[in-house]
């Protein structure tokens, strides 16, 4: 499954039925599979910290009084580890609402075999590997993504939308006097302004949605799971938030913002990055017109 040792940590009680099945997965296998298994969660919560999983397996079996706070106390332990629960079958619906407090998936005794085991195991790497690579690329200075981590995340939410029959909306944003701004007051009065643009973009979107800084003065928003008429509304929140920031008066003058919005579905054609490049030419011949 991996091109190294993956690093997994069970807290399982008896008869092991997870651990019996991850040896069966990688049995033979190379390089093949570093388990550390643990009986206990007063056991599990220190040695999160010794081993640094990358992926952790709890039965919810061994917090008898209430699985749930387990299953809180360990995600808050190891906030980026993804989180797979074993339940029995009866406590289905404790493993679903685990899911609320940061399990990432859940499996039922009686059902772990090598196949169940290695598809909930592909998809925690896959997240592992995608949050790695984003938080890699991020914009420094205002902590947004870059233009390939905007690509990356897009991606993956235009594949989910595709599966889930979903939409997306976008807002490519242009500041517009950044170089005046710049030139008349400094490069940290410039840094500032864009710090300013990247909190007003935060502002108008929801949890769910992607912010990037795109270029020098480029930024775009991902509306995630959202309609066509989602991108006006967005736009104008932008427009009031930043009327808002222009009325405080800083000492640099007001910020000029100019937008180009898009949306897509289910049941249209082209690749993410196409549905960005798209809403980008219209933003860049909405400026050639403005300087003709």
């Amino acid at each position: 499954m991996t091109q190294r040792r993956l690093r997994l940590l069970l807290a399982e009680g008896s008869p092991g039925e997870a651990a019996a099945a991850l040896h069966e997965l990688y049995a033979g296998s190379d390089p093949g599979l570093d388990l550390t298994v643990v009986s206990t969660i007063a056991t599990l919560l220190p040695t999160i910290k010794v081993v640094d999983p990358e992926v952790i397996l709890l039965d919810l079996a061994l917090n008898l009084r209430e699985p749930i706070d387990a299953v809180h106390l360990v995600h808050r332990t190891a906030p980026r580890a993804p989180l797979i629960v074993i339940a029995e079958p009866a406590e289905k619906e404790q493993a679903i609402r685990s899911l609320a407090e940061g399990a990432m998936d859940y499996v039922l005794k009686g059902h772990i075999d090598r196949h169940t085991l290695e598809r909930v195991l592909r998809t925690a790497l896959e997240r592992n590997t995608l949050t790695g690579l984003t938080d890699l690329l991020r914009d420094r200075l205002t902590g947004l993504y870059t233009r390939d981590g905007f690509l990356t995340v897009g991606a993956r939410r235009h594949e989910e939308a595709m599966r889930g029959g979903s939409s997306l909306v976008l807002i490519c944003v242009l500041f517009e006097n950044l170089q005046a701004l710049r030139e008349g007051f400094g490069p940290g009065a410039a840094d500032r302004a864009l710090s300013v643009v990247a909190g007003l973009l935060r502002v108008c979107c929801r949890r769910s949605d992607v912010v990037g800084r795109l270029g020098e003065a480029q930024f775009a928003i991902l509306g995630v799971d959202a309609v066509a008429p989602s991108a006006p509304v967005m736009r104008d929140r932008l427009a009031q938030h930043l009327a808002v920031h222009n009325q405080t008066c800083s000492p640099w003058g007001p910020i000029d913002l100019r937008t180009s919005i898009g949306s897509w579905t289910s049941q249209d054609a082209g690749t993410f990055a196409e549905l960005l490049d798209g809403v980008e030419s219209r933003l860049r011949l909405d400026v050639a017109e403005m300087k003709n």
